[in-house]
């Protein structure tokens, strides 16, 4: 049983006297003078599989509020039930019943069930109030990505088989409590040892004498995974439904795994990075190269900010697209949130137009103006922005495009070139205040719902800085 809000406030509901505090309670007011909100966080817990009886849970309000500020101030959840519990500026703005003091296994369990478009919801109301108070008006914008990065470690063959042989021993002896009687072989430390001798032999012929090793051990302890998993079903129970579940989930992966091994290594072929899965346990993760600079695994994320510096719209990518692809999707979006075009716009060239067309659909309007990266550019994005009524599409990089065609004038140009640089002070603030630079949730749905909370985090902090009073 669930409520969605604290009903009775507390007298003891203080804020501190400091910077900090002062911040958290205007970011607390405007979750005041928006409480329909809680109503997608309750949906989200109650799908999440809370019962309707039994004890009281945390509110809605609380849970909510206790992502933002874990998100705000970089906490783990260890750290943020230590300062809910010590902090009385925390306490109030989480907006906790008297005497509550939630656990970290708590605080997990109730905020990871909050979903991405529950937090996109929430943003774009805190964008409708930006647009009422003259914060942000949506008519000049600048698009630009950047990469978070999955939690996961470096990848190799060699340290992807070693994690399946790892992964399938953990089955295994999951499998032998609940009673399969299977004969089989811990290879572990086998396993181990010829993924190390693998990053410390030199010389090809060498490493694929490891190799051949180590693949063999790995098929074999799928085939005692295979025979466990026959004997199972015979003994029904949840906890047996359970390790069918984590069967269904890694074999496939595995043998995904021992392919494209196969494939590098043993046939010498270059496999494809669409092709290539980089983690066994964050099998969403693409391989993103940007220019010559190191390659990262995680999701690509375009973002739009406004001359404010919110963050007016973020698309959480699917493998490696171009910029030039991406601008005016980006711009329509723009369009559908704001109601008309921006009239200036400044971008980095595939991203670009899907990019302009989520901005028109979000803001009912293209930007006035628009400035991008160099990536972003090319003659026909630049032609498409134009017939949706953006005044002046700067680039960063012209890419053979001439000033005139792109912008009314020189100072124009240089003005909106200027203006789109400060995106990236933005993008560095979010990696360096706010945890978008490696995202610590596991899952697709759970890392876009970090980017989200992240994002509507750095938002609420803005705003409530820059909110007249």
């Amino acid at each position: 049983m669930r409520q969605e809000r604290t009903v009775q406030a507390n007298i003891f509901d203080l804020f501190a006297e400091h910077e900090i505090g002062r911040e958290l309670k205007a970011m607390s007011q405007w979750l005041d003078e928006h409480r329909d909100l809680l109503g997608l966080v309750a949906q989200d817990l109650r799908r999440h599989g809370v019962k309707e009886t039994g004890r009281e849970g945390l509110p809605a309000e609380a849970v909510l509020r206790c992502a933002l500020l874990k998100q705000h101030r970089q906490l783990s959840y260890e750290e943020l039930a230590f300062h809910l519990e010590d902090s009385a500026s925390f306490r109030a703005f989480a907006r906790l019943p008297w005497g509550w003091n939630p656990k970290k296994s708590v605080l997990h369990k109730t905020i990871s069930a909050i979903r991405a478009g529950t937090f996109e919801a929430i943003n774009r109301v805190l964008l409708t109030s930006a647009r009422q108070d003259k914060v942000e008006r949506g008519k000049v914008v600048r698009i630009d990505s950047t990469v978070t990065s999955a939690l996961m470690h470096e990848p190799s063959d060699s340290s992807l088989l070693w994690d399946c042989v790892r992964v399938m021993v953990r089955l295994l002896q999951q499998a032998a409590s609940l009673g399969s009687a299977i004969s089989w072989h811990d290879h572990c430390r086998a396993a181990k040892k010829r993924s190390r001798a693998i990053q410390f032999t030199r010389g090809r012929p060498k490493r694929v004498q490891h190799y051949r090793a180590l693949l063999r051990i790995t098929r074999t302890t799928l085939s005692y995974l295979e025979q466990a998993a026959a004997q199972l079903p015979l003994a029904a129970g949840p906890a047996v439904e359970l390790w069918q579940a984590q069967l269904r989930h890694y074999k496939p992966l595995i043998e995904r795994i021992i392919a494209q091994t196969e494939r590098r290594v043993l046939a010498g072929e270059a496999v494809p990075a669409g092709d290539k899965l980089v983690s066994l346990f964050e099998p969403h993760a693409d391989i993103i190269v940007k220019g010559s600079r190191d390659v990262e695994y995680g999701h690509k994320i375009n973002l739009t900010t406004g001359t404010s510096g919110l963050i007016l719209d973020l698309v959480v990518e699917t493998g490696n697209p171009a910029d030039s692809e991406r601008l005016l999707p980006m711009l329509e979006r723009h369009i559908g949130i704001w109601g008309e075009a921006p009239r200036q716009a400044a971008a980095d060239s595939e991203r670009l137009l899907p990019m302009l067309e989520r901005h028109i659909g979000i803001w009912g309007e293209a930007p006035r103006q628009a400035a991008a990266d160099g990536g972003y550019a090319s003659r026909d994005n630049l032609s498409r922005a134009k017939a949706w009524g953006i005044c002046d599409m700067a680039f960063h990089k012209k890419c053979g495009l001439r000033i005139e065609d792109m912008v009314k004038s020189r100072w124009v140009y240089r003005k909106l070139r200027n203006f789109r640089a400060g995106i990236e002070a933005g993008i560095s603030c979010l990696k360096r205040a706010y945890g978008l630079g490696r995202c610590t949730w596991r899952g697709l749905d759970h890392f876009k719902a970090y980017v989200w909370s992240s994002v509507v985090a750095y938002n609420l902090a803005l705003f409530a800085r820059l909110r007249p009073t």
